[in-house]
């Protein structure tokens, strides 16, 4: 029987399967079972013993009517309906043989009643916000996992391994995008980041995917497909405008990979990539940084292509703000580039996860913004051994 009953617990006590895990800890409890019996009796001696010594003179027993209140925050529905039960019996118990008036013993005992049944409702009511709260969070990076690509992809043109980090808090939920396509006129990459955060940052970011997919198809110049990405941006922002929400812009990189040493570059205000080649990580310096996708009103300049180096053994590391502006706890921002250089020598993902390792500690695993890195290299050639990053390939061997 004992065994039964235990068992029946146990299968209560699992999430349900599918069940998110934010969702199933709003309704867990912050104290256990028999700390919460301690810090009960505790308290009670502490204001019973107190309330049988002065007697009338200063009752301090309608002080009990508060614990009920405090579980709330910080229990269980259950252990809350068991912390006012137990506040019941030992107010009626201290009044049993009292000799006060009757009617001030009738309104203490309802006076706490209700106390308690409050505080029941109000840690319900708790459970079930935050429980939606999770929902809700969940199910927009839900959908912002289901927008972008799973990495890694390979292409004819390009391995691109990644780290993509959801911040996953409500109004933080923030709009990173990346994609890698191929096409007839070689592999298009983009990585951007939307200004503003929540689920219309989620949509812009939808927008100029969508768009960026088509293009890169489509139009043999990438400052092309930087055009249509900019128009349907804009066409966004037009609707966004007529049902009352803030226009956006994206900063984004646009890439675009042959067969060649060197890769098209189109830079919409975002932040240049980094490259790992001979043993060294630098940033590469982008000439004809434009403005923002969306913005192109504000700017009499075109958009501009420019040619980046890329030789063999080589990658490109480009990322999104939620990278550069991460801060420890002085405040001050991560040093990307003095990291990186560490690093170089590694594979794609021993580089992403020593970097996901280092962000973590160097923030104390406080963030407020999304994280997208992608780490772009050649592919490797049928039967080769893999070639680390920043290292120099001479006829298949790899140094």
């Amino acid at each position: 029987m004992v065994l039964g009953l235990r068992r029946l617990w146990a299968a209560r006590s699992l999430p349900l399967p599918g069940a998110d895990p934010g969702e199933t800890e709003a309704g867990t409890s912050r104290i256990g079972n028999w700390a919460l019996a301690l810090w009960l009796l505790l308290l009670t001696v502490v204001v019973v013993v107190p309330d049988a010594l002065t007697g009338s003179d200063l009752p301090l027993i309608p002080l009990m009517v508060v614990l009920p209140a405090l579980a709330s925050v910080f229990c269980t529905v259950r252990q809350t309906t068991a912390v006012a039960v137990w506040v019941m019996l030992v107010v009626v118990g201290s009044r049993i043989a009292s000799t006060g008036p009757f009617w001030d013993v009738v309104f203490l005992l309802g006076f706490t009643g209700l106390a308690c049944a409050l505080g029941v409702v109000a840690c319900a009511a708790r459970i079930r916000h935050a429980t939606e709260v999770a929902r809700l969070r969940s199910a927009a990076v839900a959908l912002q996992r289901q927008i972008l690509r799973p990495l890694p992809v390979v292409t004819r043109q390009v391995r691109a391994h990644g780290l993509y980090e959801p911040i996953e808090e409500d109004r933080f939920v923030g709009g990173d995008i990346y994609e890698v396509v191929q096409s007839a006129h070689g592999t298009r990459v983009i990585i951007g980041d939307v200004q503003g955060k929540g689920l219309p940052a989620i949509g812009a970011g939808f927008a100029a995917l969508g768009a960026f997919r088509e293009a890169a198809v489509r139009e043999r110049e990438l400052t092309a497909v930087a055009d249509a990405v900019e128009d349907a941006v804009v066409r966004h922002n037009a609707f966004s405008a007529e049902t009352g929400e803030d226009e956006r812009f994206v900063t984004a990189l646009l890439l675009g990979f042959d067969d060649s040493e060197r890769v098209r570059a189109v830079n919409c205000g975002h932040l240049p990539p980094r490259l790992l080649c001979d043993g060294a990580a630098s940033a590469v310096t982008l000439h004809r940084t434009s403005v923002p996708l969306g913005m192109a009103d504000l700017s009499d300049e075109a958009r501009a292509a420019e040619w980046i180096g890329f030789p063999p053994g080589a990658a490109l590391l480009v990322f999104t703000d939620g990278v550069t502006e991460a801060r420890d706890g002085t405040g001050a921002f991560y040093p990307l580039d003095e990291r990186l250089g560490r690093w170089v020598g590694r594979e794609p993902e021993q580089v992403l996860k020593a970097l996901q390792s280092d962000l973590e500690s160097f923030s104390g695993g406080v963030r407020r913004d999304d994280v997208a890195v992608l780490v772009l290299s050649r592919p490797l050639d049928g039967g080769s051994t893999a070639v680390p990053l920043g290292g120099v390939t001479r006829a298949g061997s790899t140094k």
